[in-house]
């Protein structure tokens, strides 16, 4: 019995499937598995072959970098009295058909089989994203004569005409937009998922149902992963003022080196789709501003410590290195 081992795969950008058809034997042969002959791995790469170590030691000398783990063979470490033969779902075969541009495919599949045509894979991504990446005119219309979501997202906030777009496939451009898609990137939208910054939060996370307005209305109070938080939204404007969008890149660039007691915590930003937010942590005391309009003059000993730290704040920003933050906008709200 062939002891159980994980492959690994790195899902990237660029649409592609692998089907794995042999799986390296335990003494360094190739052993036929009839288990992993009808798998397929959805990638979204152009794969780089480099070696891969299995989890019992061994190595392939040279299969796809990859992240997620399959493990093939039987957990149990008992003897199998029969392989089972893997059921690939009809969706699943609807991604492999479309990045083959196998248009009678996509047809059997979906009018038969009852495949999912909005079906998404692990990253958001549906079958008119992976055709309108190969530049398939032919099955980009078929999908979206079968209902295909022209405006579906993937994870990143592309679109499949943001896709066709970028990999210029002006044929299927033209087949969506004439279909109404439409292209909601926002300015600092990548196309390599590498490229994504790790700040990135989905906005689909934060929850704005009992948010109200702080800080005269610049920030909204809202919840994300179970915790409130302050969140800024961009206005349209800053998609269309080139000094403003640099202002926004400017101010995310010094948000992610401030770590300091005595200054607002940055928690992230969403920069890949529209609208554009930053998110920072929630005081719930409100500013100092509210405070004094509130409560009047302060007790000598709260004036000395609301002032230490302020002043601790500041050092902090001005000794920041490699290079100090001069704050330019203090004031108490």
């Amino acid at each position: 019995m062939e002891t159980p081992r994980s492959v690994r795969f790195r899902f990237g950008r660029q649409s592609s499937y692998l089907r794995l058809d042999k799986l390296a034997g335990a003494d360094g042969g190739d052993a036929t598995s009839s288990a992993a002959e009808d798998i397929f791995v959805y990638r979204r790469e152009v794969p780089q072959l480099v070696p891969i170590e299995f989890t019992d030691g061994s190595s392939d000398g040279g299969t796809t970098e990859a992240d997620a783990v399959l493990v093939v063979g039987d957990r149990s470490g008992g003897e199998e009295e029969e392989e089972k033969e893997v059921e690939i779902p009809a969706s699943v075969k609807l991604m492999y058909a479309a990045h083959e541009g196998d248009v009678e495919g996509i047809k059997e599949l979906v009018e038969e089989c009852a495949a999912d045509v909005n079906f998404r894979d692990i990253d958001d991504r549906t079958a008119l994203h992976v055709a309108a990446c190969q530049g398939y005119g032919e099955v980009v219309e078929l999908l979206i004569q079968l209902k295909a979501d022209v405006d579906s997202m993937d994870r990143w906030g592309s679109t499949p005409l943001a896709d066709a777009i970028y990999y210029k496939n002006h044929e299927v451009v033209k087949l969506l937009e004439d279909n109404g898609a439409k292209l909601p990137m926002a300015p600092m939208h990548v196309k390599n998922a590498r490229d994504v910054p790790e700040y990135e939060i989905d906005p689909q996370e934060i929850d704005f149902s009992n948010s109200i307005n702080i800080n005269k209305g610049t920030f909204l109070r809202a919840s994300w992963r179970g915790i409130e938080v302050a969140v800024k939204k961009l206005g349209d404007e800053v998609f269309t003022n080139e000094e403003k969008l640099r202002a926004f890149r400017d101010e995310l660039a010094l948000l992610q080196r401030i770590r300091h007691p005595n200054v607002v915590q940055f928690l992230g930003a969403v920069t890949q789709s529209t609208p554009m937010m930053i998110v920072t942590e929630f005081l719930p005391k409100g500013d100092l501003y509210e405070y004094l309009q509130n409560r009047g003059g302060l007790k000598p000993r709260t004036a000395v410590r609301y002032a230490l730290d302020i002043a601790r704040g500041l050092s902090y920003l001005h000794e920041i290195k490699p290079h100090p933050v001069i704050h330019c906008d203090l004031e108490p709200s």
